[in-house]
């Protein structure tokens, strides 16, 4: 048996792989286009894993897709793949519709082929699983309930408005032609492999750089922190059990606010690699103008994943930073190709 992973070298979809292969003997193929947040380097200990097939390429090109169906054919499709950085929605919105909605648009006609011809037990037996975002809920004021499953759709950003669109594309093809879907929204995952354009790896990179720790405004926006282990936890529970047709909200339950979370890397910093000159990290904080449109607060209510397929999250917020800023600090050599660009070279092979 095999399962098809879109995005698989990216942030999350490295993640699963990884953690994938590690407690299942199936076989998966990994398909990524290898834009900028996309690093073959995240998937190299597989490289001589004869359960893992690597193959660069974008989730719009159909012809590619039905070749991969042809060739292995896969139970279900994990589909990671998406432009996901709110700040590069803003300068450049494209590349957001295109992915986001188009790319999802034809990687679910390719489905749709493929899934209609296959045998009766296959046919019931498969899945669509589509990674999404809280941030598809647009904005909470701070007395306001957590997001539920049944909260309507507000998206403030290109980013957020993209994968709305695509959410929607996803269940239209569920209760229009029965295409077996389910559809996870996650709040802000951290942990290893993250693209150090994100707040977290960015200030544990920065700060050890003596670079400074931006936060935008006043730093106090509001966010729902995941570790990117229990997301992967999470998906594979949804894929085991998850319920067609519906979607699970994933959160950890740990509202955090921007300047909260840099003071605790900081913190935990001046511990395991404290400054030169013995001063806090906190020293490196700035604060800058603030993003346009920017969201106040997220924040995930997961109890119907947690009650219908038992879900927990294992890592606190402390033990999941703690382990995430030991793994930058072990792992110079991703940190360093990722920055220089250099983890881009194997294309010019």
């Amino acid at each position: 048996m095999t399962i098809l992973v879109t995005g698989a070298a990216g942030f999350i979809g490295s993640n699963f792989v990884l953690d994938w292969l590690d407690n299942n003997d199936e076989n998966i193929v990994s398909l990524d286009d290898l834009t900028y947040a996309g690093n073959l380097d995240n998937l190299s200990s597989l490289s001589k894993d004869n359960r893992h097939f690597f193959i660069k390429g974008d989730i719009g090109n159909s012809e590619l897709i039905s070749s991969i169906f042809e060739k292995y054919s896969p139970r279900a499709i994990i589909n990671f793949a998406a432009e996901s950085h709110v700040d590069r929605s803003i300068s450049t919105p494209e590349n957001f519709i295109k992915t986001n909605i188009l790319g999802t648009f034809r990687l679910l006609q390719s489905t749709l082929l493929y899934w209609e011809v296959l045998q009766k037990k296959q046919k019931e037996e498969f899945r669509f699983i589509h990674i999404s975002t809280d941030e598809v809920y647009g904005d909470l004021d701070a007395k306001s309930s957590r997001f539920t499953e049944e909260n309507k759709y507000i998206p403030n950003s290109p980013y957020s408005a993209s994968k709305a669109a695509s959410d929607h594309l996803v269940r239209a093809w569920h209760k229009t032609y029965k295409l077996p879907v389910i559809t996870t929204n996650c709040s802000n995952n951290y942990g290893c492999f993250q693209f150090p354009e994100k707040l977290i790896p960015l200030c544990i990179i920065n700060a050890i750089n003596d670079k400074a720790l931006p936060l935008y405004g006043d730093g106090k926006q509001i966010r729902d922190w995941l570790y990117v282990k229990d997301h992967c936890d999470a998906i594979r529970l949804v894929l085991q059990n998850g319920s067609v047709g519906e979607s699970y909200n994933i959160g950890a339950n740990v509202e955090r606010t921007n300047i909260e979370v840099v003071k605790l890397i900081c913190k935990l910093l001046d511990d395991i690699k404290p400054r030169i000159d013995k001063e806090s990290y906190v020293k490196q904080i700035s604060f800058v103008k603030d993003r346009q449109g920017h969201d106040r607060r997220y924040a995930i209510d997961s109890s119907k994943i947690q009650k219908e397929l038992g879900w927990q999250p294992k890592e606190t917020f402390d033990s999941g930073i703690t382990k995430t800023i030991k793994w930058y600090l072990d792992h110079n050599k991703w940190v360093t190709n990722v920055i220089s660009g250099d983890y881009k070279k194997w294309i010019d092979k």
